[in-house]
């Protein structure tokens, strides 16, 4: 069996963005009758910034970029075991071939086929599931530091935040990108040990890792 999981890809941020654009809503309510004028952000209506450096140099975002890492380690190493496995055992039934009555050796030979397509099934099924926890780590990650920048968006005294990739030309736009890892690094750290509960509408919580 050689079915190996996936090369590791950089998770799409497409989902991430309506997280960062909705984020203008949360600077009109957080603050009614003024938004707050806080000394280190630099006052700007448009907020921008880079999703990719935010979920790269976190703490939380390493971990979860870790976390798939490690199940994508592990489900290599169990299909890479369970090929080893169907191969000693297919070399052991060739072996009993020419001892072996016909229809006893066709009934053997049915019963390795059909466990090889019920393991390959299974590892596909894992491979789907972890391909759904790396599309789903985003998300996951931006439900969690959406209230950290919708301080930043309010302290800025803007009223919407943009991933930088979205804006074609800018002038007087300012990039919070350092100023958010450091605010997320410092109040999340390395992030919840468990997935928050989606919202209404999104997906189920990430499937558990691949054992």
């Amino acid at each position: 069996m050689s079915n190996r999981a996936s090369t590791c890809r950089r998770a799409p941020i497409s989902e991430m963005r309506s997280f960062v654009i909705l984020l203008s809503v949360l600077a009109t309510l957080a603050a009614p009758g003024g938004r707050a004028q806080q000394l280190g952000v630099v006052q700007s209506d448009v907020l921008v910034i880079d999703i990719d450096r935010l979920l790269g140099n976190t703490a939380y975002g390493r971990r979860l970029q870790a976390e798939l890492e490690e199940a994508r380690d592990r489900l290599i190493a169990r299909n890479d075991r369970i090929a080893a496995e169907l191969e000693a055992e297919e070399l052991a039934l060739t072996a009993q071939r020419a001892t072996t009555p016909a229809n006893e050796f066709r009934a053997m030979a049915d019963a390795f086929d059909s466990k090889v397509t019920e393991l390959r099934r299974e590892s596909e099924a894992l491979s789907r599931d972890l391909e759904r926890r790396r599309d789903l780590a985003p998300i996951q990650f931006m439900r969690v530091v959406q209230p950290v920048l919708g301080e930043v968006l309010t302290e800025a005294d803007a009223v919407v935040l943009l991933d930088v990739r979205s804006v074609i030309l800018s002038a007087d736009v300012v990039d919070i990108t350092d100023l958010a890892i450091a605010r997320v690094d410092e109040r999340i750290g390395a992030g919840p040990e468990t997935a928050p509960p989606p919202a209404a509408g999104e997906d189920d919580p990430v499937p558990a890792p691949v054992e």
